[in-house]
């Protein structure tokens, strides 16, 4: 890749769901925090910068994971994906793409983010999500779409009408924008959601609105996209990616 690609890794959560004080990034895959291995397989895809945006004992993460090419950006108060985006912002590189992923993702593969990045570049969208259908997306965002197949929105689970619910493709949490449009949409960013939060995903219905095109890249493998936020699910996870290294 020769255009320059800046990661953003979404890294400040606590993680309560995993009965530890640890933060969530700081549990183990196969030996090593989740957080290497999201940033091993950026590192892979031919991403040699990351900004990841930490949060609950910032110190041990910075300590833990840091290394070269790497910039830690601390949020607080945590007041949404997209407030924890908006924190990276001045780290970000002008005139080039950014990438976004969550920290506890551990299981993607190098080269759907590759594609991810050069489906980007080669469309010309404004932004580009990884999305996954499944029969019953549960708590994970929809991708709402126009009759041609173009991406209209993200709509939160928590925020989604009955027919929206019935959707089956989701999102990953996994995104390309061009730099310049992603700060330009987070600049406008409401919280008039049920959570009160900056959500990453309203962005998409900015951009739209704003006449950009948007487009979906999507996975047919939904393990590569699981997030982990409990222990039952890292226990999944390591069983999946020892599966996936025999």
């Amino acid at each position: 890749m020769s255009r320059t690609i800046d990661a953003v890794i979404l890294a400040a959560g606590k993680g309560t769901r995993m009965k530890s004080d640890l933060p969530k990034v700081l549990h183990e895959l196969e030996g090593r925090p989740l957080l290497d291995h999201v940033m091993d397989t950026s590192a892979a895809a031919g991403i040699d910068r990351m900004v990841v945006v930490v949060g609950h004992k910032s110190a041990l993460v910075e300590e833990t994971c840091g290394r070269p090419g790497i910039e830690f950006v601390l949020q607080e108060p945590q007041l949404g994906t997209g407030h924890a985006v908006q924190m990276a912002v001045p780290a970000l590189r002008s005139g080039g793409y950014c990438v976004v992923l969550a920290g506890d993702v551990p299981l993607l593969r190098t080269e759907t983010l590759q594609r991810l990045v050069e489906g980007t570049i080669s469309s010309g969208a404004s932004a580009v999500v990884l999305t996954c259908v499944v029969d019953d997306a549960a708590a994970y965002g929809r991708i709402i779409k126009d009759d041609q197949g173009q991406v209209l929105k993200i709509v939160e689970a928590v925020d989604a009408t009955p027919a929206e619910l019935a959707v089956g493709e989701y999102n990953t949490g996994v995104f390309c924008f061009k730099t310049e449009k992603l700060i330009e949409a987070l600049g406008n960013l409401k919280t008039d959601n049920k959570q009160g939060e900056y959500y990453l995903t309203d962005t998409v219905a900015w951009l739209v609105e704003q006449g950009q095109p948007v487009e979906a890249v999507i996975t047919e493998d939904p393990d590569e996209v699981i997030g982990i936020n409990t222990v039952d699910e890292l226990a999944g996870a390591a069983t999946l990616l020892a599966r996936r290294n025999s």
